[in-house]
């Protein structure tokens, strides 16, 4: 579960930590109060995309944390992506947010966004403001179902899309190989041509970087048998060269070493400099003796470069490169020499895949199918505790013509909210308040298949009110059982339900507007509440309401686990 979020310098907020607890976790305010800024700034730390004008004004940077303390089973799963995690359970998750870049890092080691965006999708689920508005597009239908189906039909699906894949890459390969005659005759011509002008350049890897090295050489060879005749000069035998000069210091040295131990010490290091000094003079004249330039094996290296640079400008950037398309040069003469043999092979190939391509369809299908029953049969359940009266709903799996790497379901969730209405797409629901109650049960339904923890809920009451608010809820209620829930609310319903209630507001401080986070204590949470009821003056009767739903909400609790 998230057990603690810390804040800081991010939009309206200077610094703040919250610790959560387990169940559900309310949280309420003001419209306008900032309560969309700390959803926010965990959907930042969990990787959503920042922008520097969200560090608040008058900061260097903006910092997110959150600390997540994890049960033993989603560790298992967390180990395979090969993230850091605390002895104890404990991950923590840090963003830093700065003009020039941002920096994520797990239990103090700097990951990727890949590597947080991998890890969030186990420990939390987010149920954004406008998120249910989702359901109205049958693509994502498909999406819900497939989640709802679980590791059977993942295993299938891998397999679809690497059969997929496969099958898509020999249709192409045969439909670029269905061409005339004439033009089979062209392309084979240019295929001998090209393989043959690579063939008789006999290349060899390496070969370019060696005769580059050779021709820099001998195209500067005067620079450097000047530039060494001159060295030398000044480290040979001579006035004022070095080798004299050093020859002349030891034998002075030599004339005074039996006077002093040291001085024969010093003597000794300097014959040995002498020694290296004159072997370096001797390789340098051999190095000189070896650079008389040869016109004719200039000429010829630059005319194999030339040839080789025109050969990589063809074919490929290096050698390698080169070689390896006089291979692809050499499987496709083959083909076209060979092409109605060719094009048998790629026909049995390409039936062989659409064959397996098929029976994979098929499997995902079934799958699919079976499932759908079992959804739409908990939709059902679930819709009714969120007092849709007479609700039907229904899953239609259909089989199009059209394949694809999820197979060939078209997959469209069907409603019908009113006796003696037909079933309708979901996607002609209108009412928002119908929506968000319908994605919860979409999410409840879900949770009892999932391991992820900790869920968020963006205002999902949007659009109820009365006996609805409180089924949704009961809803919540039963839902924090077995994760950890964090909802933001304007229902006092809703709210009344809380195992935890904080409360978010917005103030000024020192002439700027700063919005906090506070865990309200059960006096607090009553004032909260009849804030909430809509009341312009909390009085004592507003606060004796405020308690009756708080009374009301342990009641359905309480119900709620007998009838579990």
């Amino acid at each position: 579960m998230l057990v603690s979020l810390h804040v800081k310098n991010l939009a309206l907020i200077t610094e703040t930590e919250v610790d959560f607890r387990e169940g559900l976790n309310i949280l309420s305010g003001e419209t306008g109060a900032g309560k969309s800024i700390i959803i926010g700034s965990i959907n930042l730390a969990l990787g959503a995309r920042a922008d520097k004008d969200m560090i608040r004004t008058g900061a260097d940077y903006a910092l997110v944390e959150l600390v997540f303390q994890l049960p033993s089973e989603i560790l298992c799963d967390i180990k395979e992506l090969e993230i850091p995690v605390e002895e104890d359970g404990v991950i923590i998750i840090q963003r830093k947010i700065q003009p020039s870049r941002n920096i994520f890092k797990i239990c103090g080691e700097t990951v990727t966004a890949k590597q947080i965006k991998a890890l969030s999708e186990r420990l939390i689920d987010i149920h954004g403001q406008h998120e249910h508005q989702s359901l109205l597009y049958k693509k994502n239908h498909m999406e819900i179902l497939d989640s709802f189906a679980g590791d059977e039909l993942v295993a299938v699906k891998d397999k679809l899309k690497e059969k997929y894949h496969r099958y898509t890459q020999i249709r192409k390969e045969l439909a670029a190989f269905c061409i005339d005659d004439g033009a089979k005759a062209k392309e084979l011509s240019l295929a001998v041509f090209e393989y043959h002008e690579i063939e008789e350049a006999g290349l060899s890897e390496g070969e370019d970087e060696e005769l580059e090295n050779s021709y820099r050489r001998m195209a500067n060879s005067r620079q450097i048998v000047e530039a060494a005749a001159r060295v030398h000069q000044l480290t040979g035998n001579g006035e004022s060269a070095a080798a004299d000069s050093v020859g002349h210091a030891v034998r002075d040295l030599r004339s005074v070493e039996g006077y002093d131990s040291r001085a024969r010490e010093l003597a000794d290091e300097l014959e040995n400099i002498d020694a290296l000094l004159n072997d370096f003079n001797r390789s340098i004249a051999e190095y000189i003796a070896d650079m008389e330039f040869d016109e004719e094996l200039f000429a010829t290296t630059q005319e194999r470069l030339n040839l080789l640079n025109h050969l990589k400008l063809k074919y490929g950037d290096s050698i390698a490169a080169v070689l390896k398309y006089q291979d692809t040069l050499a499987q496709k003469i083959e083909k076209l020499q060979n092409a109605d043999a060719y094009k048998e092979k790629l026909e049995k190939s390409l039936a062989a895949a659409e064959k397996e391509l098929n029976n994979l369809c098929q499997k995902a299908s079934k799958i699919r199918s079976r499932e759908a029953a079992r959804l739409a049969a908990d939709m059902v359940a679930a819709l009714t505790d969120l007092n849709f009266l007479d609700v039907k709903f229904e899953i239609q799996v259909r089989q199009k013509e059209e394949r694809t790497a999820d197979g060939f379901d078209d997959v469209e969730f069907m409603i019908s909210t009113n006796p003696g209405e037909p079933l309708k797409s979901l996607g002609s629901v209108s009412s928002g308040g119908e929506l968000s109650r319908i994605m919860l049960a979409i999410k409840t339904v879900l949770a009892s298949r999932d391991r992820i923890p900790t869920m968020i809920f963006d205002e999902i009451d949007t659009g109820i009110s009365g006996k609805t608010a409180w089924k949704v809820s009961e809803k919540l209620g039963v839902l924090s059982r077995n994760h950890q829930i964090i909802c933001i609310t304007h229902l006092p319903q809703i709210a009344a339900m809380a195992d935890s209630h904080y409360k978010i507001a917005k103030q000024a401080v020192a002439n700027k507007t700063v919005t906090d986070i506070t865990k309200l204590t059960e006096n607090e949470t009553v004032d909260e509440l009849a804030r909430m009821l809509g009341s312009d003056e909390i009085t004592d009767t507003v606060r004796e309401n405020a308690k009756e739903l708080i009374q009301t909400a342990k009641i359905k609790k309480a119900q709620s686990l007998m009838t579990k």
